[in-house]
């Protein structure tokens, strides 16, 4: 033991770059015997972090489990690198916060609030209401936020790098230069940023301290300039912050805080790699098999509010209702994963995908023919068969800070596709040039686009898709972390 408390303390304090998210790299599950068994995650922001190549820099998450909590518990203040666990030469601390405390603020707040602002995705004769209840959410919040500034706090060298990633951690920026005003720190939000009369429906107190919260940053990056111009418009309209449009800075309360954008890509090499491994192959023969010959329609999503999976359903039966010559020859390939079951509106929602699904499947399905081939359960090889297979590529979200399978499809895909893409996802800033582009709640205009998507020119698809891939790789994660990284030690 007196090998491993000298260790952590040459350790704490000690880190240049620290990372902070509400989700880390690693997560566990408990086996029956009271083992722990270890499970690595994947995403933007782990490939991003690869390319640190400082040994001592350190990630800081939260416990999401009971197995998590217990693995935290095990380790000398939560780092499990030093704990016995193998979490691939990162070191990780993770906190084991209070488990009301973080429901509260994960569900209450995060998800049920700010998610649901910065997404537009509110039924506002009878919601929000913020009352009571939503005032214990907020402190929860404020202390689950105070939870992770202190950690870093205690974790940085001197004048290090810490960025602090997305929606979860909005208050965590100002709490930690209040700490450890030498540092650089960096905000990103992965999200949407809501319109100044959106925003507004926050309460007065709690819209500003999100706001002065991130701009406790020296850096705020977004996905695309039109979510930093829009926290520019907030932070206006709500502090009375001065804001330079050209130069994209806040200057607010004596201090500037300047705006990145950075469009976060696809993995081409990862992408193309995984997905021609033999559990891919598998599940891509078993789709063609239930395809056939038949053109194909691809939605890879969760089962989230903004996805806009229940539109696109609509959109796919009035095409079939509308035109019939698709009939019996052509498939819609929908995956609709599950998402934040814990909220009633999300269980309801899923409900509201299968029934459709299922409605789909009765009025047009033959004994030679499921038009509508729908899975719920996550499986990561399918959806790169089904990415590999995809015709057509529809990823047609409400609001989405960018959305990366519309990136992924025409990287992966084996012959080319035609993408139909929102106008609302962040991703269409890049691709809108070769996308066919739909308003999200225009169930006609979508069913239209399907159409034009589905009769495009084998020619003319396979350049755009090429095209499409090029955009889409543009900025890999590990260049996007990088860059970010740079561009706050600046």
């Amino acid at each position: 033991m007196a090998d491993l408390a000298t260790e952590r303390s040459n350790l704490t304090g000690a880190a240049p770059i620290l990372v902070a998210s509400n989700r880390g790299p690693v997560s566990f599950t408990a086996e029956d015997d009271g083992s722990l068994t270890l499970r690595r995650g994947g995403g933007g922001l782990v490939s991003g972090l690869s390319a640190i190549d400082d040994p001592s820099a350190v990630w800081v998450c939260a416990a999401l489990s009971e197995a998590d909590r217990t693995a935290a518990r095990r380790s000398p203040e939560g780092r499990l690198d030093l704990g016995g666990f193998e979490v691939g030469g990162q070191a990780v601390r993770m906190l084991d916060i209070d488990p009301g405390t973080f429901a509260r603020a994960y569900n209450g707040v995060a998800n049920s609030t700010l998610w649901f602002v910065h997404h537009l995705l509110y039924e506002t004769p009878v919601a929000p209401v913020f009352d009571d209840r939503f005032r214990r959410e907020w402190d929860s919040y404020r202390a689950y936020n105070t939870a992770f500034a202190e950690a870093l706090a205690a974790e940085a060298a001197p004048g290090a790098a810490v960025l602090i990633q997305d929606y979860h951690l909005s208050l965590a920026p100002d709490q930690l230069r209040q700490l450890r005003p030498d540092l650089k720190i960096g905000h990103f939000s992965h999200t949407p940023w809501a319109p100044p009369e959106y925003y507004r429906m926050l309460p007065d107190d709690v819209a500003a301290d999100v706001l002065t919260g991130i701009l406790g940053a020296d850096r705020a990056a977004f996905l695309t300039r039109r979510w930093a111009l829009a926290f520019a418009d907030c932070c206006e309209a709500v502090l009375g912050a001065t804001v330079d449009r050209a130069a994209l800075t806040v200057t607010h309360a004596g201090r500037t805080t300047r705006l990145g954008v950075h469009a976060l890509g696809a993995d081409a090499d990862f992408l193309r790699e995984r997905s021609h491994q033999p559990d891919v192959d598998a599940r891509l023969a078993t789709l063609k098999e239930a395809v056939g010959e038949r053109r194909t329609i691809v939605r890879v999503d969760r089962t989230e509010l903004s996805k806009n999976i229940v539109r696109g359903l609509l959109a796919y039966r009035h095409l079939l209702r509308s035109r019939p010559e698709w009939l019996d020859r052509v498939v819609h390939i929908a995956f609709a994963y599950p998402s934040r079951h814990d909220l009633p509106e999300y269980r309801e929602y899923t409900a509201a995908v299968q029934r459709i699904a299922q409605e789909i499947n009765d009025e047009f399905g033959t004994p030679a023919w499921q038009p509508l081939i729908l899975h719920v359960n996550d499986d990561f090889p399918r959806s790169l068969a089904a990415y590999r297979l995809a015709d057509v590529a529809l990823v047609n979200p409400i609001r989405d800070g960018m959305n990366l399978v519309a990136k992924e499809v025409p990287v992966v895909s084996d012959a080319g596709c035609a993408l139909v893409l929102s106008r609302e996802a962040g991703a269409y800033a890049e691709l809108a040039d070769d996308a066919i582009t739909v308003n999200p709640y225009d169930v006609i205009e979508t069913a239209e686009a399907l159409h034009r998507a589905l009769t495009m020119p084998t020619a003319e698809r396979t350049d755009r898709t090429k095209r499409l891939a090029a955009a889409s790789t543009a900025l890999p994660p590990q260049q996007w972390f990088l860059d970010q990284l740079t561009a706050l030690r600046e």
